[in-house]
């Protein structure tokens, strides 16, 4: 340990996303290759001598206690854990670890010292899985509100490889097995399936761990959604979601010294006549076991629409992944004025 194809794979890996900015200690992490890489992870972050670095991804997080700050992390698989490393920014977010970072290490931009805080989750303390819509992104849940977080991977061969890795690592554990199953007569196995709603697709893995996929059902509800945002749409049938993808809006600082840019993150689906922006709340559905209440807001909020109809033209930046898309839309005052001419002249 480790074989060449891994220090090779884990090094292919180690690289930042070039359209987010990440702390002078994360920019040391991703610097880091082979061997160098396997030595920072057993001496900085192991917590057991014995346990193997698996796999590497970066990615966004999101935790369940602090839902509105993503924030970018380095995310280390071992045979015993989970590793979050995390930007310097969440550290500044957190109201309780703000008086000592501002006071032990007010100096450290000037010193070559430069720490990060990581957050672990062991596997044994893994409960469930859940995949996200077109594998955009997924949750990891443990025993409480504090081991939930979700990576927004953003990216459908990125979450589908970690969750490989994953059962591989935890096809590893040593659980004790579960208790055999009691054996169900035939009116108390179909009674319990009359709630009328179709669960989601359940895989359960031989470490009692749970993936969760979505299902048909949850498209459904998503067009529901979408046609009531749609006005004059009746026929719920014809409607297709085309296209259900995590994005990044950007939105230009005007008048600042560099010409930056805000990246606000964004669901964006499209349909055969409209496009919708969306604020999705990707940690608090499905909701936990422990929870007592809703969460405070609903899992899609509506940011902006537009009818294809008025779409007046598409740029493309010619720059690597990420791609930059810039939809121009003909916003006309009235909507529907157009529809009413055609009907009117047109029109029975």
């Amino acid at each position: 340990y480790p074989s060449e194809f891994l220090m090779q794979k884990i090094t292919e890996d180690n690289q930042i996303p070039v359209h987010l900015d990440v702390s002078v200690s994360l920019q040391y992490v991703a610097g880091l290759k082979g061997s160098a890489l396997v030595e920072f992870f057993h001496g900085n972050i192991a917590e057991v001598e014995n346990e193997e670095l698996r796999h590497l991804m970066w990615s966004a997080v999101l935790f369940y206690k602090t839902p509105n700050v993503e924030v970018m992390a380095c995310v280390l698989l071992s045979t015993k854990a989970i590793y979050f490393l995390l930007d310097d920014s969440f550290i500044h977010a957190d109201e309780h670890q703000s008086d000592f970072w501002n006071k032990e290490n007010s100096d450290c931009e000037n010193s070559s010292f430069h720490l990060s805080c990581c957050f672990v989750l062991k596997l044994n303390d893994l409960q469930s899985v859940n995949v996200g819509l077109f594998d955009q992104y997924f949750r990891i849940t443990g025993h409480s509100a504090d081991h939930i977080v979700t990576c927004l991977t953003r990216d459908s061969y990125n979450t589908h490889t970690f969750i490989q890795q994953l059962m591989a690592v935890l096809s590893l554990l040593a659980r004790t097995p579960s208790p055999e199953p009691v054996d169900k007569d035939f009116y108390s196995e179909f009674g319990s399936k009359n709630t009328g709603k179709m669960e989601n697709y359940e895989l359960i893995h031989s470490s009692r761990v749970k993936f969760i996929y979505p299902n048909e059902e949850e498209i459904g509800d998503l067009a529901f959604l979408v046609a009531e945002k749609m006005d004059g749409l009746t026929n719920l049938q014809s409607l297709n979601i085309l296209l259900y993808v995590l994005v990044f809006q950007v939105n230009h600082i005007e008048g600042s010294a560099q010409n930056t840019s805000l990246l606000q993150p964004k669901t964006l689906i499209l349909t055969s006549s409209d496009l919708f922006l969306f604020d999705e709340d990707y940690i608090s559905y499905p909701l936990p076991e422990f929870a007592k209440e809703p969460p405070k807001r609903d899992k899609y909020q509506l940011a902006d629409g537009r009818r294809i109809r008025d779409l007046d033209r598409v740029l493309m930046g010619y720059q690597t992944y990420p791609q930059a898309l810039t939809f121009v839309f003909d916003d006309v005052q009235n909507q529907d004025l157009m529809q009413n001419l055609t009907l009117d002249h047109f029109g029975e």
